[in-house]
């Protein structure tokens, strides 16, 4: 498949961490997020029922990010996946990138990041 709706840099402000500090404080994080689906019926049409709402995306990554607390990234990332696959039925495929910007890791590095990947089938063997 083809068709794919990107949404890239979405930026968060959040507490996720192994850290205490960074549960506190906080820091920047960003997604860049893959979606494959079919939306060959909306673009004959022009109608965005058809296809997948990408604000709407971007609310759900937003509110995953802000409401709850995960000290691994990769764990954020499985969750906001696995919300995308119950909120979007069109979604046949999702792909993420998460950064973590200025991570505590002992030394100057821009940013640390996750990608995962999974289809519905996969997600529904994970999800009974």
């Amino acid at each position: 498949m083809k068709n794919v709706i990107r949404i890239n840099k979405a930026t968060f402000y959040a507490y996720h961490g192994v850290f205490k500090s960074e549960q506190n404080v906080g820091g920047k994080f960003e997604a860049d997020i893959a979606i494959y689906t079919d939306f060959l019926s909306a673009s004959s049409s022009d109608n965005l029922k058809q296809t997948i709402d990408y604000e709407k995306v971007y609310k759900l990554l937003y509110d995953v990010a802000i409401s709850q607390k995960f000290y691994l990234i990769e764990a954020l990332a499985e969750k906001m996946i696995e919300e995308i696959f119950r909120k979007f039925e069109k979604a046949e495929q999702v792909e993420i990138r998460i950064r973590k910007n200025n991570p505590p890791i002992g030394g100057v590095v821009e940013n640390v990041e996750v990608e995962l990947g999974m289809t519905r089938e996969e997600f529904k063997r994970l999800i009974p």
